[in-house]
């Protein structure tokens, strides 16, 4: 796929829609932070539910470890891998406690070696909550990258680098929201919706559905 394309690819996109965001709900980097680790393997629906239960109660590294572990479970165990979920975040609350004044941090290195944080968890916060343009490849963008053609690779790690290499600079710090909104409701895993599709004239995608 050439750039002349992509550019227009993301040109469309912001059409239309201007100022995407991520669909967890949440009120500063801290509340983002867990609910992100609460959403891997589950859908960001499941999350809110269980976040809209706790945050009124504990959104603090403090108030979440006075919950304790099983308090924590409580607001949770709607949520798939609950149990490993919350051990991590009581962890991570003590980390984010004794090493950073209870402020969640704005570097890769700092975020990722927190428990229950990988580099996807890590991209999602550095560019949601902090404004950096970093590129969070979740199964969505995974897919719609491969299959449109914009960033082909055979590892989310090479999806990545492809994006940030070749998205246009001016739309990089939006380019993962739109992806993945673009995986969950148009260009979907079993049966693409080509024809509402308002980038099927540039995906590279052969198999195309009416």
């Amino acid at each position: 796929m050439n750039k002349d394309k992509r550019l227009e690819i993301f040109k469309r996109f912001k059409r239309e829609n201007p100022n995407p965001t991520t669909e967890l709900i949440y009120s500063n980097p801290f509340e983002l932070l867990i609910a992100v680790i609460l959403s891997a393997q589950a859908t960001d629906v499941s999350v809110n539910k269980a976040t809209a239960k706790l945050y009124p109660v504990a959104n603090t590294p403090q108030a979440i470890i006075a919950l304790g572990e099983e308090g924590l479970k409580e607001y949770i165990k709607t949520i798939g891998l609950y149990n490993s979920k919350g051990a991590n975040i009581i962890k991570t609350c003590q980390i984010l406690l004794d090493n950073y004044n209870g402020e969640v941090p704005d570097e890769r290195a700092a975020l990722e070696a927190l428990p229950g944080v990988g580099r996807k968890t890590a991209n999602v916060v550095l560019n949601t909550a902090f404004g950096q343009p970093t590129m969070a490849v979740d199964t969505h963008i995974f897919r719609v990258s491969n299959r449109t053609n914009i960033a082909p690779g055979k590892t989310v790690l090479e999806v990545e680098k492809k994006l940030l290499k070749n998205v246009p600079k001016d739309y990089l710090h939006d380019a993962h929201h739109w992806l993945i909104l673009h995986g969950r409701y148009t260009c979907l895993a079993r049966k693409p919706r080509c024809g509402s599709c308002i980038i099927e004239d540039l995906c590279e995608f052969k198999d195309k559905t009416e």
